[in-house]
């Protein structure tokens, strides 16, 4: 009976060690993993969010990486990475549907995204809140904007969203342009200025992957009888509060267009916010 006790009792301690050490030891496996590339100089690696899984046992990790590259150049970055207090995966994907559980990893919002400045419709005040990160020019974005907007606008007393730029470069290099535009245009009062941006056929002027920018303003201010100049979108308050939002994207990890956050946790469905102002 002894024996028997001390060997619960070992197991437990040592299971207790285990799961004591799991956040360390997902730490010290980033930090290998990483410094496998010999142009990698890993500076730091903290936990910055642990979720647990609808897998037993598992939690999903997400940090912050800050590291030094060839060209001495400093970079902080996330990553995520999954654990039992044991193993370690890079990805864990649902068998049935096949989707990663990296979303259900990401961080929920803070206060800080509910920036009355960022409001395009609807109650600063009100409890249900949306932030979208979108992309112009995005084909998805462009029909499920107008949707979530139309639909906070007939609950517009019980529903707020906030609009954050998020223009896929890469993609969409004509979003970078357009979305300082926006921005310089949202300070002169434009009466549905998102809405009608989204619903804006800008293929008439110009492709997504156009990066004239003046060929992007003609067209603007064509439509929106607007005067704004290649100054006016290239002065540092515009670049920095683009890149403002973009930043904010990144630290919650936001990937891809349109992103929407309802009361602070993403929505992969897109469609809870639906379910809002009933």
């Amino acid at each position: 009976m002894k024996i028997a006790f001390k060997l619960l009792c070992s197991s437990i301690l040592c299971s207790t060690f285990l799961f004591a050490n799991a956040d360390d030891n997902v730490i010290d496996f980033e930090i290998n993993r990483l410094e496998k590339n010999p142009d990698i100089e890993v500076l730091s690696v903290e936990i910055a969010t642990k979720k647990e899984l609808p897998v037993k046992g598992w939690n999903g990790y997400i940090l912050d990486v800050e590291a030094k590259v060839k060209s001495n150049k400093v970079i902080n970055a996330k990553d995520v990475l999954f654990s039992d207090g044991e193993y370690i995966a890079l990805d864990l994907l649902d068998a049935k549907t096949g989707k990663s559980l990296k979303d259900i990893v990401t961080p929920n919002l803070t206060a800080n995204y509910y920036d009355e400045s960022k409001l395009i419709a609807g109650n600063h005040k009100a409890k249900d809140k949306l932030v979208v990160f979108s992309d112009p020019l995005c084909p998805f974005c462009m029909d499920y904007i107008p949707d979530v907007i139309k639909y906070v606008n007939k609950n517009s007393n019980k529903i707020a969203l906030y609009y954050y730029h998020y223009p896929l470069l890469k993609l969409h290099p004509a979003a970078g342009p357009l979305s300082k535009i926006m921005e310089v245009a949202k300070h002169l009062n434009i009466k549905n200025l998102e809405l009608r941006v989204y619903e804006m056929d800008w293929d008439k002027y110009f492709k997504s992957n156009e990066r004239d920018e003046a060929k992007i303003l003609k067209a603007f201010n064509t439509e929106f009888k607007t005067n704004i100049t290649l100054k006016d979108i290239s002065i540092y308050k515009v670049k920095s509060e683009l890149n403002s939002d973009i930043q904010m994207g990144k630290d919650v990890m936001v990937s891809g267009t349109p992103s929407i956050f309802v009361n602070g946790v993403k929505d992969n469905t897109r469609l809870k916010f639906e379910t809002l102002g009933k």
